[in-house]
């Protein structure tokens, strides 16, 4: 620790005239250096994590894992390792006869990656069938085996590590064990969940930001229809699909909100044709057409698009609204793939860095105030737009308050924040 200190002291006297010319001192003064202390007494704190919970899941995963291995070698009509890329491949491109890809993976075995499985799950049961294989086992060895081994034995709680820079965005990861990307759509992800519990005359607390990337677009854009449906609470959902689909918001069915939200999350990571028709299952030709129509409508989110690509290939360089900077160097590579996925970079970064920021900020004022408040409850993690609070049951009125209140009022934009907060027994169950 001497050697990291000193080392620390020395880097820091050579670097600081870097973050004083690129005009950084602001970002490091107001929202990094003073986040430290936070994510200090949040990586103390750890959560409660009920083992049990996860040894039953661990017992059942095995079982199901079995069930799908045989049913993978019925319906193949062959006894082989899953796991093994250049087995599985042997047996989808020559015994079973389906398309080859163009992809191949390592020792020049063709690919059997996620997206190549999925391109051949229309032609036949058993790439379908690995997916669910390969996605059980992921829950198994990642989370159900792995949690349970990480829990502190003095403090019988996990404590992750958060990492302030991990990220090229300015979002926050977290490693030993990652608790950021554990998955929330399906239903097993939704039960490991379940197994992060509060303390007994406790709660767990979660505020979550709503769809803070489209109102930050809404923001940088300025875009009249956007920043209008935001301050009127409209469902900018149903708006799209009304614009886009040339029909009354009353007649939006559940597949045209569906197409929707598709475009509308997609324009944030800069969505190609190719990518929403694979996403939808439709054709390039009519993704392209629902692209085209989105910024026919949107006029402003075209014009924040190729002003922030324009000033991307002048500086080779983003900011968020804050100042923290991303460097795009690919910006004008003679490659296309790296000069697709540096345009894409630089216009959802100014987005997601800022929700970074902006979260960041509102966990600082909120733990300021649990200490000056003398309250009781305690910040345990941050998922990217969500902060998860261990809650003394006395104390749940004060703060669902007092979070939403720092979280939706912690920047003024051209539109309101929302904040959805959850007050449940686990994760799962807010």
């Amino acid at each position: 620790p001497a050697e990291a200190a000193d080392i620390t002291l020395r880097l820091t006297d050579k670097l600081r005239g870097e973050i004083e010319k690129t005009e950084l001192r602001k970002v490091y003064d107001e929202i990094d250096l003073p986040l430290v202390p936070v994510l200090a007494r949040m990586e103390e704190a750890g959560v409660k994590l009920d083992c049990d919970v996860l040894a039953v899941m661990s017992q059942r995963l095995e079982r199901e894992i079995n069930a799908k291995a045989r049913e993978i070698y019925g319906k193949s009509g062959f006894e082989f390792n899953i796991n093994s890329p250049k087995q599985l491949g042997d047996v989808l491109f020559n015994k079973l006869n389906l398309p080859k890809p163009f992809k191949y993976g390592k020792g020049k075995t063709i690919s059997t990656a996620v997206d190549v499985l999925e391109g051949l799950a229309g032609e036949h049961e058993v790439p379908r069938m690995v997916l669910d294989y390969r996605q059980l086992s992921k829950l198994k060895s990642t989370y159900v085996d792995a949690l349970p081994v990480l829990v502190n034995s003095c403090t019988r709680r996990l404590h992750t590590t958060f990492n302030m820079a991990g990220s090229a965005t300015g979002r926050l990861s977290s490693t030993n064990p990652n608790l950021q990307n554990i998955p929330i759509r399906t239903e097993l992800g939704r039960e490991i969940r379940a197994a992060f519990i509060a303390e007994p005359g406790h709660v767990l607390l979660a505020a979550d930001y709503s769809q803070i990337e489209l109102r930050l677009l809404a923001h940088f854009s300025g875009d009249k229809l956007l920043v209008e449906a935001y301050r009127t609470g409209e469902d900018i959902h149903t708006l799209t699909a009304s614009q886009v689909f040339g029909v009354p918001p009353l007649m939006v069915n559940v597949e045209h909100r569906r197409r929707a939200k598709a475009v509308n999350f997609g324009i944030v990571y800069g969505l190609s044709p190719f990518g929403l028709s694979q996403q939808l299952g439709i054709d390039t030709k009519e993704a392209k057409r629902f692209i085209d129509a989105y910024f026919e409508k949107y006029s402003g989110v075209r014009g924040f698009i190729d002003a922030t690509l324009e000033q991307a290939r002048r500086d080779q360089k983003v900011t968020t609204l804050f100042g923290r900077v991303r460097p795009i160097p690919d910006i004008h590579s003679k490659n296309s793939n790296l000069r697709g996925f540096a345009e894409r970079t630089a216009v959802n970064t100014p987005l997601q860095g800022t929700a970074a920021d902006l979260i960041k900020i509102a966990m600082i004022r909120i733990d300021a105030e649990l200490c000056q408040r003398k309250l009781r409850s305690r910040m345990l993690l941050q998922v990217h737009d969500e902060l998860v609070f261990e809650v003394p049951e006395d104390e749940v009125d004060t703060m669902k308050r007092l979070v939403s209140e720092r979280m939706e009022n912690v920047h003024a934009l051209k539109v309101p924040l929302k904040v959805e907060v959850g007050v449940g027994p686990n994760w799962r169950d807010l």
